[in-house]
């Protein structure tokens, strides 16, 4: 047992040395060497351990981001498939073949911008690496699903860095992607095909981490039941660049529908003001024209709405889980002062806006109290009020329409 705990201090403390080099400005090839030295006969599940290790005691997840691209660098192609037996990428429907499927229609896309790159100067080959470069944007619904649907369950099973850090990479890769597609009409042929073959690189890489790293860790974990329920609610989110797929419906251990049934959608919640069936309070509050997440005391998400009108993508996976891991690494750290000064007192509401295409998104935390002033959690209210800025004058109900 004390060679065992010896090892993964041990790797933590490699780990650790290398972040500290990337830090100092070592490229990924002058510290890949000492990387697969120590980790080339290692899971990617215990590297995900160690890393997580290193979080948990302090390490901000921005740094072990950095060990993300040496990863790629060095398990490229060698990392052992687990459970290959069982492996669900053949199955239509299942999330894993989703995923695959999207990535091999990311790749066909990314062949052919590059394929148009290497056809600058010419006219018709830049329209295309634009056009091609917009089309890209899509992979925003496949980073999504991964936030939204699959890291909850990792989450679920302790698995806790893995996520942190993918989602940071995630970002950073939807930040230079929009660099490059804000720059790709007017940048010279040179820059054009450099910013965007480096994305896309990043792109290609995030693919690998997904198949060997993360889907590997899901497969040896996840129940049938809980893979049913993120196939059925993966429509809620979209999908990237391919068709949505056939209704998975395993024979064995089929997950049903996990709406409220006759009965219990009857069943009468009285409150001091009033009283509800539990379907008039559902549809009364999917009905209103904002979103509303509800977070407990103990900071897990308790409960969403379901308007019409979605602004951030939420699924039931979200339900239980940490409402700091609901958020990008880059931002926990405001979630975490949000709560932190509610729960304290300091405030009773925060407010932001933020602008969103065409909507001008307001979004406002309010702590929720007892009567005896105890805080029992925050809930969170999102709507767009761009229509709202718009009205003037009076409309009055003795009005004409």
């Amino acid at each position: 047992m004390s060679k065992a705990i010896n090892n993964r201090e041990f790797r933590q403390a490699v780990l650790k040395e290398l972040i500290g080099q990337l830090h100092e400005g070592r490229s990924v090839d002058e510290v890949k060497g000492r990387f697969e030295e120590v980790f080339g006969g290692v899971s990617a599940e215990e590297i995900a351990q160690a890393e997580q290790a290193l979080i948990a005691n302090g390490l901000p997840v921005e740094e072990v981001q950095r060990l993300c691209d040496v990863h790629a660098a060095v398990f490229k192609g060698s990392i052992e498939e687990i459970h290959a037996a069982d492996d669900p990428s053949d199955i239509p429907g299942h999330p894993v073949n989703t995923l695959q499927k999207e990535n091999r229609a990311i790749e066909l896309l990314i062949a052919e911008i590059r394929g148009a790159l290497n056809r600058l100067p010419d006219a018709d080959a830049r329209h295309r690496a634009v056009k091609g470069l917009e089309r890209l944007g899509a992979i925003h619904e496949h980073y999504a699903k991964k936030e939204n649907l699959l890291f909850p369950y990792m989450e679920r099973y302790g698995i806790t860095a893995p996520p942190k850090v993918m989602w940071g990479v995630d970002d950073e890769i939807r930040a230079q992607l929009k660099a490059v597609q804000a720059q790709a009409g007017t940048a010279d042929d040179d820059q054009l095909r450099q910013a965007a073959e480096d994305v896309l690189v990043r792109i290609t890489e995030m693919i690998f981490k997904e198949e060997n790293i993360m889907l590997p860790m899901l497969t040896e974990n996840l129940t049938q039941d809980e893979w049913k329920r993120i196939a059925d609610e993966t429509a809620e989110i979209g999908y990237c660049l391919i068709d949505p797929p056939p209704v998975w419906n395993p024979v064995v251990g089929q997950a049903g529908d996990t709406a409220q049934p006759a009965a219990a959608a009857q069943e009468e919640i009285v409150l001091p003001t009033g009283a509800f069936t539990v379907e008039e309070l559902t549809r009364m509050l999917d009905t209103l024209p904002i979103d509303i997440t509800f977070v407990d005391k103990d900071d897990s998400v308790k409960y969403f709405s379901q308007g019409a009108e979605r602004f951030f993508p939420r699924t039931k996976a979200v339900i239980g889980r940490k409402v700091t891991n609901c958020h990008p690494p880059a931002s926990m750290h405001i979630v975490e002062k949000i709560v932190e000064d509610l729960k304290a007192g300091r405030k009773d509401h925060e407010d932001f806006w933020i602008k969103m295409g065409d909507k001008y998104i307001y979004i406002r935390y309010f702590a929720v109290r007892s009567a005896a002033g105890e805080y029992l959690g925050v809930v969170e209210v999102t709507q767009n009020i761009g229509p709202i800025q718009e009205i003037s004058g009076e409309k009055r109900l003795v009005s004409d329409p």
